[in-house]
């Protein structure tokens, strides 16, 4: 078989079902892959497309899975956990690597196999989704406009949307672990929602309250832009924030098995995702500056589709991509493999430049 086929993995997740659903409207038919057979024989039955089980810690199980394939779309989360050995067996198989990812460690660590990728002509591309194609884009847009720019700020809020069960167990995972940002090319550890201020979505009708996180861009806006000063943003309730702001005096009992099985409890019991209605009425407003040292500044923002489905749309525009040979070998984000534009490709995205 030629190598062009796409192996999505963790079709069966809420994302990775959304990605499977969308494909055919891409042209793309990705042979749909999980460790959960019933559900992803359902699935593919479903959307008549081909199958394969294979378990991650079954690294000669999963080269030989990966043998004829041209593409990973990673799915399955949480990330710390399953984006090393699939990585480790596409580097074994010389398949192209892209994810959902969204988590900051994640991202540092498969930069260090970009080396490896350029030796076997592959792309490694994580956070091919709403973590962080809007965002990345966005950096290098804004970096365009202002070339000596040494300090980047993003902000986004999903407003009228709600985290799936997958994204909710991820972030479990983190409870009760710092914040981060890049200060001076390095990555410094801070308190989670240190800073807090007011940002106007053009767009929206009033301010949103949005508050530091760690979000990927501590990393990747880094790799693509070179801006030393780096910190993000995310729309959360002001009392929640404050709720936040003293986290520390119970982080110890948050990292806790007992604390985090009680969690996992309640985050099994929620629903997968939001359903179609609540995407197609949902928007995802992202706002971006960047100043140098002289003081000027430059600002824009984003429109953007709700933020799953925009994972769906982004990460099948990138596959097509690389199928058809459009890829750069190494370690790549968003827009240093495709360029800020690349969010614009996908249908209702707008980004608007503050003059």
């Amino acid at each position: 078989m030629q190598r062009n086929s796409i192996l999505l993995y963790g079709a069966n997740g809420y994302t990775g079902e959304l990605i499977a659903r969308y494909a055919a409207q891409y042209g793309l038919q990705p042979i749909l892959a999980g460790r959960k057979k019933d559900a992803i024989e359902a699935l593919a039955k479903e959307l008549q497309l081909p199958f394969r089980i294979v378990e991650l810690h079954d690294s000669t199980a999963l080269n030989a899975a990966l043998a004829d394939i041209a593409l990973v779309i990673q799915a399955a989360g949480p990330y710390h956990i399953t984006a090393q050995p699939m990585i480790d067996a596409c580097i074994a198989t010389n398949t192209h690597y892209i994810d959902l990812n969204g988590d900051l460690d994640v991202f540092e660590m498969l930069q260090g196999y970009d080396q490896a990728a350029k030796s076997k002509d592959i792309m490694i591309l994580p956070g091919a989704g709403f973590d962080v194609v809007p965002t990345d884009c966005l950096a290098l847009y804004l970096k365009q406009q202002l070339p000596d720019a040494n300090e980047l700020t993003i902000a986004f809020a999903v407003i009228g949307s709600a985290l799936s069960r997958g994204t909710s167990i991820s972030t479990l995972h983190k409870l009760g672990t710092p914040g981060a940002i890049r200060k001076d090319n390095k990555i410094v550890y801070e308190p989670m929602g240190k800073k807090g201020m007011s940002v106007r979505f053009p767009g929206y009708k009033k301010p949103v309250f949005v508050m530091s996180i760690p979000w990927g861009d501590i990393s990747t806006a880094w790799y693509s832009t070179r801006i030393p000063n780096i910190r993000t943003f995310t729309a959360i309730n002001k009392s929640a924030w404050y709720f936040l702001k003293g986290q520390t005096v119970f982080n110890w009992l948050l990292k806790t098995s007992f604390m985090r099985s009680i969690i996992m409890g309640i985050l099994k019991m929620q629903s997968a995702g939001p359903n179609q209605q609540t995407r197609d009425k949902a928007t995802s407003y992202i706002w971006g500056k960047v100043s140098n040292a002289k003081g000027e500044s430059v600002e824009a923002n984003m429109e953007t589709p709700e933020a799953y489905s925009l994972t769906a749309f982004s990460i099948l525009v990138i596959a097509k991509k690389i199928i058809s040979g459009n890829y750069k070998p190494g370690y790549q984000t968003p827009s240093s493999a495709y360029g800020p534009d690349l969010i614009m490709e996908i249908d209702g995205v707008k980004r608007t430049l503050k003059h």
